[in-house]
């Protein structure tokens, strides 16, 4: 049985021949490239078990990665470049000003995938880019190394960052990459599990707010008994610190408890005051 091309492309892991073209395996979508890998057993991705019926998840010898497309990644290379040559005269500050928002922006797209290795090469590439402006900039009698000390100093980034008093350059790999978190199959923004939705997204309908965004941050999770909330319990905001001893109404000072464990919680800061 011969597969349509879009499977071809989609179920191979080598480089195929179409219309006297070579096609590279995987396709993009959105900016993303969607390839199968070759790895070892330890690594493999796994065909869908069901132990109810008695059917085992077996390795299937690869694994499906989610990066950035070459296209956007060629893109990206561009759009600093052309920031870079306008502001060729331009004062540093107003550079990493112009810069910013573009490294930033492009990150933030591509933080849930596999973009570790793209975000690190982008780094060198940007810092061969800096040079070469630094480069343009210095006068023939000045020492290389004496101009890059003009713009390069210690800092965040180790000894060579781009910065000055008050501006610094933001690079790719100060990016956190944060894993997109599958929604469970059996679950619906309108099941009614609001603990599940509000750990989720940092927010639900008819959850208040304040809430909503602690049960994100404490990851669903109650500090007092180190247990998850469910959809049953009831859940009352703790000031850490109680006002009582200063604490202040921040979201630093506060926490998501179980109805029971906040009771335990302000009994024993009472006792803890009497016995003072």
């Amino acid at each position: 049985m011969e597969l349509n091309r879009k499977n071809s492309i989609r179920h191979t892991l080598k480089s195929i021949e179409h219309d006297g073209k070579t096609i590279d395996p995987g396709f993009d979508f959105l900016g993303f490239n969607i390839r199968s890998y070759p790895v070892g057993k330890h690594h493999s991705g796994k065909t869908g078990g069901n132990s109810k019926w008695g059917i085992e998840s077996k390795a299937i010898g690869f694994k499906t990665l989610i990066k950035p497309s070459k296209k956007k990644i060629l893109a990206h290379h561009e759009a600093i470049k052309e920031v870079v040559k306008a502001n060729k005269k331009a004062p540093q500050e107003v550079l990493i000003a112009r810069l910013n928002p573009i490294i930033r922006g492009w990150c933030n797209y591509y933080r849930t995938v596999t973009s570790r290795e793209t975000f690190s090469s982008e780094d060198s590439i940007l810092w061969n880019t800096l040079r070469a402006w630094t480069v343009n900039r210095k006068k023939k009698e000045t020492p290389l190394y004496d101009a890059l000390k003009k713009y390069f100093s210690y800092g965040k980034q180790g000894k060579w960052t781009f910065q000055t008093r008050e501006y610094v350059l933001y690079h790719h790999t100060e990016t956190e990459i944060k894993r997109h978190t599958l929604v469970k199959p059996e679950s619906s923004p309108y099941d009614g599990n609001w603990t599940y939705w509000s750990k989720r997204r940092g927010t639900y309908t008819g959850t208040p707010a304040r809430v909503a965004k602690l049960l994100k941050k404490q990851k669903g999770i109650c500090p007092q008994c180190k247990q998850h909330f469910t959809p049953e319990d009831l859940i009352e905001v703790d000031h850490i610190i109680p006002k009582s001893k200063g604490g202040k109404d921040t979201y630093n000072n506060l926490q998501a408890l179980h109805r029971h464990c906040h009771d335990a919680k302000s009994k024993n800061d009472y006792l803890y005051d009497w016995h003072l």
